[in-house]
């Protein structure tokens, strides 16, 4: 019983990983219902490993190595590929100017930053109640999400009609990840609710959004979710 208590949170985080790879093939195969799924999937299995290993007092070095590790494929090798994908169609051409490599690679830049973050996340103490930086999860349901939504109801064509600004929100998102702006952590110092209102806000915002875009409000609560936390930030380390 002890080996299934101390371990149970490592399988629901290599069962993270093997969704997040599952997604990544799905993704480069065109089958981006699928990837959604395994999107799904992962985030929910990354939540609730983190949980299991607390609730069982399971957490372990290996399992925060563990942990690391699944999340640079499910949230940074999959935000990459799906940059990679949206830039695919422009070959080697930006703004009329023929580069000697193709574009599409510059879209991996997120998954190196998502590298970076996931690294520095692992020696800094303090993100225990708030990150520091926009955390992989999200900046791969923006990502995704906003792919996903234009290829399934062309909802973002600005967006992926231009090869500028895709490589523009390519290197916002990239910065995004190692800044040193604070933002929401749904891991609550105490129940009173003064102490949570900015969890409140975005809560009650993100379900507003879902319910009237559907599908293209997925992204759109992540920029929220960027908003409420600027806005509550003093809130965040008090």
């Amino acid at each position: 019983m002890n080996f299934i208590k101390n371990n149970l949170a490592n399988v629901l985080t290599l069962g993270n990983l093997f969704s997040g790879c599952v997604g990544a093939i799905h993704l480069i195969t065109g089958d981006y219902a699928v990837t959604a799924l395994c999107l799904i999937f992962s985030l929910v299995l990354d939540f609730f490993d983190g949980f299991v290993a607390r609730a069982l007092k399971a957490n372990s070095s290996l399992g925060v190595q563990l942990d690391s590790l699944a999340d640079m494929v499910s949230f940074g090798l999959l935000p990459g590929l799906t940059m990679f994908k949206a830039l695919e169609p422009f070959g080697n051409i930006l703004a009329g100017i023929h580069f000697p490599f193709e574009i599409k690679y510059i879209g991996l830049i997120i998954t190196l930053f998502s590298c970076l973050r996931l690294a520095i996340f692992n020696i800094d103490e303090e993100q225990k109640y708030y990150f520091k930086g926009l955390n992989t999860p999200s900046n791969t349901v923006l990502v995704f999400g906003l792919y996903y939504a234009d290829q399934e109801h062309q909802s973002f064509g600005f967006l992926f009609g231009n090869a500028g600004i895709l490589i523009l929100l390519t290197f916002i998102l990239s910065w995004l990840l190692i800044s040193p702006v604070k933002m929401i952590a749904m891991k609550f110092k105490s129940m009173k609710l003064k102490d949570n209102y900015p969890k409140l806000v975005l809560v009650i915002g993100a379900l507003i959004i879902v319910a009237i875009f559907r599908v293209a409000g997925i992204p759109m609560v992540v920029i929220y979710y960027m908003l409420v936390s600027v806005i509550f930030r003093k809130q965040l380390t008090s």
